[in-house]
């Protein structure tokens, strides 16, 4: 299985940004956990961030044909992007959204996702493991 762990703004500043909320782990030691972790599963995993959100959906544009899924933290696009939306409607690769924190229990305005109806699970509120937890749902494990 090859997946595509995609990560939308701010997340390239982890560990610097509202630690409080998002941990001291930083972006380098996300992608080596999800690394290793995808070693131990026998996944080929490749990464990528933007801060711009037509970055991300030639991102997922050019994943067609060429990952068996994705595990997407659309971030603050999560909220307003239904250009994200259609492009994983486009290319109907199975796809998890993932958040670090617990969107459930912060602002209003994080309770609506965009994505969500594009995706086969959302994984919230575990810090960087929903990550792992989100390789796991595309493997077909719980």
């Amino acid at each position: 299985m090859k997946i595509l762990v995609l990560n939308g703004p701010n997340i390239n500043f982890l560990g610097i940004r509202e630690p409080g909320i998002y941990g001291r782990e930083t972006y380098d030691d996300l992608c080596a956990k999800c690394r290793e972790y995808a070693v131990e599963k026998g996944i080929d995993v490749e990464f990528y961030q933007s801060n711009h959100e037509g970055a991300l959906v030639d991102a997922i544009q050019n994943a067609y044909g060429e990952f068996d899924g994705i595990v997407f933290n659309p971030a603050a696009y999560t909220h307003t992007s239904i250009a994200l939306l259609d492009a994983l409607k486009a290319v109907g690769i199975p796809t998890v959204e993932v958040h670090i924190s617990d969107v459930s229990k912060r602002e209003d305005f994080r309770q609506v996702s965009y994505v969500r109806s594009a995706c086969v699970a959302t994984v919230a509120g575990m810090g960087t493991d929903g990550y792992l937890k989100a390789m796991d749902i595309l493997l077909g494990e719980k």
